[in-house]
């Protein structure tokens, strides 16, 4: 017999790589009982978890898990929704914490309860190369990891994106199939930054009852006491917002578990306020700084294991308290397993749409809608700015993806995102599918993250794209956490005018170029901005900028084309006659410039063509063949953005010239600006023939 258990064990080990003390764990709990051990006993794995890891890997946060070790049993074991078995769950609740550095207590959380992707040696080898627990969790890295945290406020920001899907998908799809609450951890540093604020206030205004954040309110931040730099009173400042609020010791477990029962029965989001002990169990270090960032060092940890009679070595969870959790682990898989029954007992059409969205996928006549609207344009051939075309093709968009969300910070009606059929989201009305962010750039786009991360939504939003600076960091997160999320960003040049230098983006692009996988799109009249937008959806595991004009763009794509010409980044608009002598690239508005330099460099007898390159990233991710084909043989090259020189000079070579922006712009007509900044097709001209 016990020849046969030992080569299961081993069998199951190489399988799903559990420890064999793991694998008769799992013997032991499949139809036996055994002893619950002590809540606080549970409440300390996570605490010896934490600190021997930190310890070994000579780095770490072993203050929060330690300190917020009391709050996550009691939401673990006695409320959070969740499978370990099936970690994608549609209807599970979102766990989220945004005080990221305290990454040990969600790796603790994610082995005791079972998940796969981590186990011990997982927690052995924290913050080391090629493991799924690093440093600050990673959404991708693990299952159970819901969001990438780190940069503090953003799992707030997060948690109102998640929560207003739920929101949403429950009126479009009803509560049988959605019903779950997000529970946020945050703390002081959270609290602080600024996109906090953005992110509270949005969720008060529409009511988003089913947030719950437990702030770990224990007066110490990486300087020292927070009183050295804020005096705020949260409970106040929640309650501006339309919050409830509640305090509560932090390390009293049943009152713990009273407070996140009423917050359950509350209309409005909720903080509960949990004063804690920064590094709970640590004999002199305990309720100090030095807990915060370091390890404990051997000596303070000996003293931990005395003080929180834990005799166990080091990343020892003793088997009936290892029991526990894993129990805990299981506790809904039944609510689970009725919820599957649920959505197959469905009628077909629902739950196809249900299983399509959640999976992100578009609907199957989407290419055929985009493709139609794109006939209708050869055959108008507009005047348009490319904001206004964006508007136009929405229209199309969101009758075909009825998942698609949109959204303003206070800009509607000048980035034009409100597209016809579409509804305001309101407490009265979370069926709607446009969101009146206000002035809360960085909320916004935090905001917009957590509703991709939910799944079931395709959020996309807007401002200037001079704001994108409010918006960067949450843009930053949508890249490295690969998630479909759209960024309209209008008034994309010295173009917009009279608002002047600090409305007018010069050096934006570049910027925005300049980060891994984000597509950065400026297209050059409507066609090209109805295929930006169709590669963007398209575009599951990356964020994508649409940067569009304030003025007026003649149409330059005028033959209908079944092919998405902008998919490859850049396309030949217009070929030399003769022999290719000079080549032009541009993108957006100033393709029109191109092709009027074409002209007169034709009439010359210089053979000139004219590149579009409405996306750089796409561009640079084709073959030499491709590339050289588009860019042309030996030839004088020269480019031309309304923007900064940074990043051209890959396509222009150490000769090419470069006409746009060297400094920031000014107020004026966006006629007389290009014209004063020498953005011009006379400039254009001179360029190419110096270099001929």
């Amino acid at each position: 017999m016990l020849r046969r258990v030992s080569s299961l064990a081993a069998k199951q080990a190489a399988e799903i790589k559990f420890t064999l003390e793991e694998f008769i764990l799992s013997l032991m709990t499949t139809g036996n009982s055994v002893t619950t051990p002590n809540p606080q006993q549970m409440s300390n794995a996570i605490r010896a978890l934490s600190m021997d890891a930190v310890q070994q890997a000579n780095s770490g946060h072993p203050g929060a898990p330690m300190g917020m070790a009391d709050i996550a049993t009691v939401l673990f074991t006695r409320f959070l929704k969740f499978d370990p078995s099936d970690p994608d769950w549609p209807d599970r609740d979102r766990f989220i914490l945004s005080n990221g550095h305290g990454s040990m207590l969600l790796y603790s959380l994610l082995y005791l309860t079972g998940y796969n992707d981590i186990d011990i040696n997982q927690i052995r080898n924290f913050r080391q190369l090629g493991s799924r627990t690093a440093g600050h969790p990673e959404f991708g890295h693990a299952r159970g990891i819901e969001t990438t945290t780190g940069p503090l406020g953003q799992g707030i920001g997060n948690a109102v994106g998640m929560a207003l899907a739920e929101r949403m998908m429950e009126a479009r799809f009803g509560s049988d199939l959605v019903d779950h609450y997000t529970y946020v951890f945050a703390g002081d540093g959270c609290l602080m930054e600024g996109i906090s604020h953005e992110a509270i206030s949005l969720a008060g205004h529409l009511k988003l009852g089913k947030l719950i954040v437990l702030f770990d309110d224990n007066d110490i931040s990486i300087d020292g006491p927070t009183n050295m730099a804020v005096s705020d009173d949260q409970h106040k400042r929640f309650e501006a917002s339309g919050w409830e609020t509640s305090k509560v010791d932090g390390h009293d477990h049943e009152a713990i578990f009273s407070a996140i029962k009423a917050a359950q029965n509350s209309d409005k989001p909720s903080l509960i306020a949990c004063k804690t002990t920064i590094g709970y169990g640590a004999p002199s270090k305990e309720g100090t700084a030095s807990t915060h960032g370091a390890p404990l060092g051997d000596e303070e940890i000996a003293g931990a294991r005395q003080k929180l009679n834990w005799p166990h070595a080091p990343f020892e969870v003793p088997l009936e308290i290892l029991n526990a959790w894993r129990t805990a682990g299981t506790r809904t898989a039944d609510l689970r397993k009725d919820w599957n029954d649920r959505l197959s007992s469905l009628e077909t059409t629902k739950r196809d749409a249900f299983k399509r969205t959640i999976a992100g996928e578009l609907p199957d006549l989407f290419d055929a809608a985009v493709d139609a609207y794109k006939k209708e344009l050869a055959i108008e051939k507009p005047k348009l700015a490319t904001r206004q075309s964006s508007q136009k093709i929405l229209n199309v968009l969101t009758k075909a993806v009825p998942e698609m969300v949109g959204g303003s910070a206070d800009l509607t009606g000048s980035n034009l995102t409100l597209a016809d059929g579409m509804e305001a989201v309101s407490v009265a009305n979370y069926g709607g599918s446009h969101i009146y962010y206000g002035v809360r750039e960085h909320g916004m786009a935090a905001a917009m993250n957590g509703m991709a991360l939910h799944g079931g939504l395709i959020p996309y939003g807007a401002t200037f794209l001079v704001f994108t600076d409010y918006c960067r960091p949450s843009i930053r997160l949508s890249a490295l956490m690969k998630q479909r999320v759209i960024y309209v960003m209008t008034h994309d040049s010295i173009g917009l005018g009279e608002d002047g230098p600090t409305h007018q983006p010069v050096e934006h692009l570049s910027s925005l170029r300049a980060m891994p996988n984000v597509n950065v799109f400026r297209p050059c009249d409507a066609v090209e901005t109805v295929e930006c937008w169709q590669i963007a959806l398209k575009s599951k595991e990356t964020p994508s900028v649409l940067a569009l004009t304030r003025q007026g763009l003649p149409p330059t794509r005028t033959t209908h084309s079944v092919e998405n010409l902008s998919a490859r980044g850049g396309y030949v608009a217009a070929e030399a006659e003769g022999t290719r002598i000079a080549t032009i690239i541009a993108t957006g508005s100033e393709v029109e410039i191109a092709l009027t330099a074409r002209e007169a460099l034709q009439s010359e007898g210089v053979g000139t063509a004219v590149v579009s390159m409405p996306c750089q990233e796409l561009f640079d991710a084709q073959d030499d063949a491709y590339q050289q084909s588009v860019l042309g043989p030996e030839n004088v090259r020269v480019a031309v953005e309304a923007a900064v020189r940074l990043g051209w000079d890959r396509y222009i070579g150490p000769k090419g010239g470069f006409i746009g922006m060297e400094g920031f712009g000014a107020s004026a007509p966006a006629g007389e600006l290009y014209e004063h900044f020498g953005i011009t097709a006379t400039a254009v001209e001179a360029a190419i023939r110096e270099r001929l």
